[in-house]
């Protein structure tokens, strides 16, 4: 699950060094690789468990690529352009679902045409409760709606609401087809806040050994700070972050402010990259899945990789800044 993208917030010099770069409404199927040539590299960190390097912001695809690649032409060629953003700039991962409707197979359709599927990190979900039968056939009509016949990572959805004996099951499903190759990794997500299913999902990387875990993090959101995340540090589990502007309450909570001039000493220049450092600035964060409709937002989150990552003191200032 991730977060619908942005306005640019209190800053549109990104916003319109792209536009600019990309001739102001030219084809947004272009990629937009000018806008990034002077930029340092994304941030990268190692997925715990191999060493794995993996870049710091990613892409989510609920709601925004949920729809018929067939017959909508324009938004086809945007989260095309939304997608080779990505990459171009430094990205790597991008997080779907089959309960996300269209979005698995739009993706799938995309990274067809593009021809860029080996320079994806391609993370989906299982969400088949019952029969063993019923999770081999969803993670069946998975990999044919993405169009590849191997993931990077599956991830059983919505742990928190699962039956413990059910979820251990799933889980040798999953360890099944990472050994024949199917998948490289695999995880379990949760899009609650709520300390019973921050509790499961702790309980989960210490009796598992996990290679991912997803959950809902942002500045309104922050239970799984308590100790969650500590934990999949110890247990040496990657953390996803999904929600990470939750549902947008964080841009209504700044409407009308700009972003504060001591934004500057961590290098944030938008309200998107304010919020998503100060999930990176934490390191037990393994990669931010933001959802961008826009190859302008998707370049601008790009950027919370790049440059400076508040201290622990910023960030308790950037709580309070938003919070007043």
């Amino acid at each position: 699950m991730t977060d619908m993208q942005h306005p640019a917030g209190g800053s549109f010099s990104r916003r319109d060094m792209i536009k600019l770069a990309a001739g102001v409404g030219a084809s947004v199927a272009l990629p937009f690789a000018p806008a990034f040539a002077a930029d340092a590299a994304v941030r990268s960190r190692p997925i715990p468990r191999t060493g794995e390097m993996l870049p710091v912001v990613g892409l989510g695809t609920a709601i925004i690529f949920d729809f018929d690649s067939g017959t909508d032409a324009a938004k086809r060629a945007e989260r095309r352009a939304v997608i080779r953003t990505m990459i171009d700039g430094g990205g790597r991962l991008i997080d779907t679902a089959p309960s996300y409707g269209r979005a698995e197979s739009t993706l799938g359709d995309l990274l067809a045409e593009t021809g860029v599927r080996d320079r994806i990190f391609l993370a989906t979900k299982v969400r088949a409760t019952g029969s063993r039968d019923a999770c081999i056939a969803e993670m069946q009509e998975s990999l044919k709606r993405l169009r590849t016949n191997k993931l990077d990572l599956m991830q059983i959805h919505n742990v928190g609401f699962r039956d413990r004996g059910e979820t251990a099951a799933q889980l040798a499903l999953l360890r099944e087809w990472k050994e024949r190759g199917v998948f490289r990794y695999i995880g379990v997500t949760h899009s609650q806040e709520q300390q019973s299913a921050n509790d499961r999902l702790i309980d989960l990387m210490q009796r598992e050994k996990l290679d991912f875990v997803q959950v809902n993090y942002s500045m309104a959101e922050r239970s799984v700070e308590q100790r969650l995340l500590a934990v999949a540090a110890e247990t040496a589990t990657a953390v996803l972050t999904n929600l990470p502007f939750a549902r947008a309450q964080l841009f209504r909570a700044v409407r009308g402010k700009a972003v504060p001039e001591w934004a500057a000493e961590f290098d944030a220049t938008s309200w998107g990259q304010f919020f998503l450092k100060y999930l990176l600035a934490n390191a037990a964060v393994t990669c931010v899945i933001p959802g961008s409709d826009k190859p302008e937002y998707m370049a601008d989150n790009l950027n919370a990789g790049r440059g400076r990552l508040p201290d622990a003191a910023m960030r308790r200032k950037m709580v309070e800044f938003v919070n007043s």
